[in-house]
């Protein structure tokens, strides 16, 4: 089983999805909405994923603020969540600390001497990248 991860935003959605040994994260796609209350468009692309991989978690962005508070992104969050849990009632969906994962994304994008224009279009999915990354390697840690 694979591991989906998400980064979750008003227009945008990255997916990357996790090795068949849960070592790696591998970016999929961005998923672009008109707003962040259209779940179905949604839904629906990521039911996609989750059919192909055969995924049984996923770890979902959880945008807190640096100084550990939770905001308006975070309500988002966790309604999103809801929709996830409703949507697929069999995978786990697990909020994880995002903190600093865009700037992480957008650093080494920046180092790969990428175009602002490219960049625009990858980030979100580089993002949802780093997030799952960051999940495997505190599993992986977890099991020395």
């Amino acid at each position: 089983m694979r591991i989906l991860g998400l980064d979750y935003g008003d227009k945008t959605i990255g997916v990357a999805v996790s090795d068949g040994f849960g070592w790696t994260a591998q970016g999929l796609e961005v998923i672009k909405r008109s707003s962040d209350t259209e779940y179905k468009k949604s839904i629906l692309r990521l039911s996609k994923w989750i059919e192909e991989y055969g995924v049984d978690t996923i770890v979902l962005g959880y945008p807190k603020n640096m100084d550990n508070t939770e905001g308006l992104r975070c309500e988002k969050t966790k309604q999103f969540q809801k929709h996830l849990q409703n949507a697929f009632p069999n995978i786990a969906v697990i909020l994880w600390d995002e903190r600093l994962s865009t700037m992480a994304a957008q650093r080494s994008l920046l180092e790969g001497d990428m175009s602002r224009k490219k960049r625009k279009n990858v980030i979100d999915k580089m993002a949802a990248v780093y997030i799952l990354q960051g999940y495997l390697d505190k599993k992986q840690n977890e099991k020395r």
